[in-house]
């Protein structure tokens, strides 16, 4: 919702290599802004001399596409990156849906959007996207606007400080609550340069059950 939200109005096409597609593709649609890429398996192969002469010369380009919208791909590969390079090089709008370095999975850590997804692009422009994910603000605007959220009223859940947790703070939510299943743990807000302190914590998220039935 916040990507597309975004992007409403925009008269350019979309191009969304690098993504958990089906879900943004859903929001693009949703919102009737065109895109290509995605989860098009034409782009999931191996780059061949004729697409290095086509995007060299621009052939293979789409002209209407103004937008790169990067982030989480499980099929990255070279060809989807010298598309999205070229565009970006033609002056497209360089949007991030998160620049999370890494993500849980069970019970370990795997590369995030922020890695496998803007960073090869943010290094080969020299340019930084405009994260559209937490903690921007854009999201909290975007989920505002669609859900007449009160914000006073609303607890930001998270396991990431400088995505979750700031997103809430930032937000001006009535409270953030921390959840140790994931990435940071007490010791990271508790250290002098932390990046975002929570107003709560629990060890899982099911220790909420367990609050709730004592309050009752």
């Amino acid at each position: 919702m916040t990507k597309s939200k975004y992007l409403t109005g925009d008269t350019a096409a979309i191009n969304d290599f690098i993504d958990r597609f089906d879900s943004i593709e859903a929001e693009l649609r949703s919102e009737n802004i065109p895109f290509i890429g995605g989860t098009d398996p034409s782009f999931r192969r191996d780059i061949t001399p004729a697409d290095w002469a086509g995007i060299a010369d621009g052939s293979l380009l789409d002209p209407d596409v103004g937008c790169v919208l990067a982030g989480l791909d499980f099929h990255v590969n070279y060809l989807k990156l010298s598309h999205a390079l070229q565009y970006l090089r033609r002056g497209a709008v360089f949007l991030a849906t998160n620049v999370d370095s890494t993500f849980p999975m069970n019970h370990n850590f795997f590369p995030g959007a922020g890695s496998i997804g803007t960073a090869p692009l943010a290094y080969m422009t020299g340019t930084q996207p405009t994260a559209l994910g937490k903690p921007s603000q854009a999201m909290m605007d975007a989920v505002e606007g669609k859900f007449a959220l009160d914000r006073a009223r609303t607890c930001m859940v998270g396991d990431r400080l400088n995505t979750d947790i700031k997103f809430g703070i930032e937000g001006r939510l009535g409270g953030t609550l921390a959840v140790l299943t994931g990435v940071n743990k007490q010791a990271d807000w508790e250290a002098k340069d932390a990046v975002a302190v929570p107003a709560f914590f629990v060890d899982k998220l099911s220790d909420l059950g367990a609050v709730g039935r004592k309050a009752e």
